[in-house]
């Protein structure tokens, strides 16, 4: 790699980093506050109206989203908050067909008590329902269990991966980069020492 491809590709890198980097930050609908440097964020999406769970910062501790108008979540929308501790989801029109599993297990993990007093408001004959209650029957069978806005998180998960593989690369092609350097300075010092060594032994043959 000449020094060219390499200025080309660490820009790329650098540019994707920085979107990477962007995208984890504060909800523009949300209110977000710093727990500290290592305690993670407290993000306050609560009575904003929300229709659509909106992209969360992966290091999230506290989340609020109750008092919207949410009717359900994509799968995995949600699997990046490994750090979160607390969640309330309430008071919202939760529609609770077989869309709604994903929610419920997910609570199951996270949150027992988010999950009891979380209601569902459709279909009709749940409606007021725990969502912890809800039955494999009352839930039904969907043909399709993955919308497509699930594609979303797909690709930022791609992207990040991606980001940290250029970022191995980069890495080590600086190793070797820096390697050949430090090779190509031993052997001109050497070539120099010789140099020398042959111009001294010659001036003494001279001398003599």
């Amino acid at each position: 790699m000449n020094k060219t491809e390499f200025i080309t590709v660490a820009g790329f890198a650098l540019s994707l980093l920085c979107h990477m980097t962007q995208s984890e930050g504060c909800p523009p609908s949300c209110d977000c506050k710093s727990l500290g440097e290592t305690k993670g964020l407290h993000i306050d999406c609560s009575s904003r109206e929300l229709a659509d769970l909106p992209a969360l910062p992966a290091n999230t501790k506290r989340l609020y989203l109750q008092n919207n108008s949410l009717t359900s979540v994509p799968p995995g929308a949600l699997d990046s908050l490994l750090s979160l501790e607390e969640v309330t989801i309430f008071d919202n029109p939760w529609n609770c067909d077989c869309h709604i599993l994903y929610l419920k297990l997910w609570l199951e993990d996270i949150s027992a008590l988010s999950l009891e007093n979380t209601r569902c408001a459709t279909p009709a004959p749940v409606r007021m329902k725990p969502l912890g209650q809800l039955t494999g029957n009352e839930l039904g069978v969907c043909k399709r269990l993955l919308p497509i806005k699930c594609l979303e998180f797909f690709w930022r998960d791609l992207i990040l991966i991606a980001g940290a593989i250029i970022t191995l690369i980069l890495v080590a092609e600086a190793l070797k980069f820096s390697k050949k350097l430090v090779c190509q300075m031993k052997l001109r010092q050497s070539d120099l020492r010789g140099s020398l060594l042959r111009k001294h032994a010659s001036k003494n043959h001279k001398m003599q």
